[in-house]
């Protein structure tokens, strides 16, 4: 490379930096501005100014919030795929073990709050392994920079503003507030929000602590399905066959009929066995299309996907409680 090349390049790698270096300097200032503004909004919903200066002191926006919500890959497996990398043989073994272990305390909750303890590990297991990943990035910056940056600004601005009332109640830390990089937080990946309307001091000691606490765990997962319509008498649906002539404008949560109406359509168990005889709402579910699997699921499927609105999902969560049930 000749010096007048080197040079050439030298020099544009100098004013790139100094671009760089000032739209470093105005991100930060602008963010400092909007983080001021922010906070006279805190402090007129209520939040003290105590848990203002812990919270937000030094707050920086976080790059990485940003390249993490810019390139969400995009979901292509298929519901078997899916299944495989999900409902594994090591999660199946692990979730029967625990649901041995924790037995006593999943049957008071079941007890308390109606939800049968298969669905409450299953959940766990999906969510963070059974709380062996929870996540390691800090909510308030993560939820800072998601607020600022816009493209869902308003959504992070009201999650922003819940995860600073968990704060100023005291449930935890904030220095122990981790999670996912869009705020989901705990064992069972709550949302702020979510956390505030559903968040339950199971143990009784002056703290909602769905981080390490698991009475506090199981029982707000249970509270949030059981305020979502959730009935113990109830499976959560079951995989059926289709006749060759059904009408598929049927598929899909907005149609329920009831099992005798789908009965009366041609739908059939998987093994060619007539539908319940019970007086249950069911939706038809095709979670990979009209070539896949077929799926009637009932109000419990619909708490489940209220949780995670993913068909494949909840099917996961569904067919993991499936193979846990064995353990109850």
């Amino acid at each position: 490379m000749t010096n007048k090349i080197l040079n050439s390049v030298l020099l544009c790698i100098a004013a790139f930096s100094i671009v760089m270096l000032n739209h470093s300097r105005l991100y930060a200032a602008d963010f400092e501005k909007w983080v001021q503004e922010f906070r006279q909004e805190a402090v007129s919903k209520g939040i003290s100014e105590e848990t203002l200066n812990t919270a937000l002191q030094g707050l920086q926006p976080i790059e990485r919030v940003i390249e993490l919500d810019r390139n969400q890959p995009e979901f292509k497996k298929d519901y078997q795929s899916y299944l495989k990398t999900t409902v594994t043989g090591t999660r199946i073994n692990k979730g029967r073990k625990l649901l041995g272990t924790h037995r006593e305390l999943l049957d008071s909750v079941r007890n308390k709050y109606g939800v049968q303890p298969r669905f409450l590990v299953a959940i766990w297991g999906m969510e963070t392994n059974f709380g062996s990943y929870r996540g390691k990035f800090p909510i308030i910056p993560s939820l800072a920079t998601l607020a600022y940056d816009g493209r869902r600004g308003s959504f992070f601005r009201k999650e922003l503003l819940h995860a600073l009332r968990i704060l100023d109640e005291g449930h935890i830390d904030v220095s122990d507030m981790k999670g996912s990089w869009a705020g989901a937080m705990g064992q069972v990946q709550f949302m702020p929000s979510s956390f505030t309307s559903y968040a339950v001091d199971e143990d009784g000691d002056g703290r909602k602590d769905i981080w390490s606490t698991l009475p506090d765990v199981f029982a707000s997962a249970a509270n949030y399905l059981s305020q979502y319509g959730w009935n113990s008498s109830w499976k959560w649906g079951r995989r059926v066959l289709l006749p060759s002539d059904f009408n598929m404008d049927l598929a899909g949560l907005k149609t329920k009929k009831l099992l005798s109406a789908w009965q009366n359509a041609g739908i059939r168990r998987f093994n060619g066995d007539n539908l319940p005889a019970a007086d249950i709402e069911a939706s038809l579910i095709l979670p990979s299309g009209i070539k896949g699997p077929a799926f009637l699921v009932y109000q419990n499927y619909r708490s489940i996907f209220r949780w995670n609105r993913s068909h494949l999902y909840s099917l996961a969560v569904c067919q993991l409680s499936d193979r846990l049930a064995s353990a109850e």
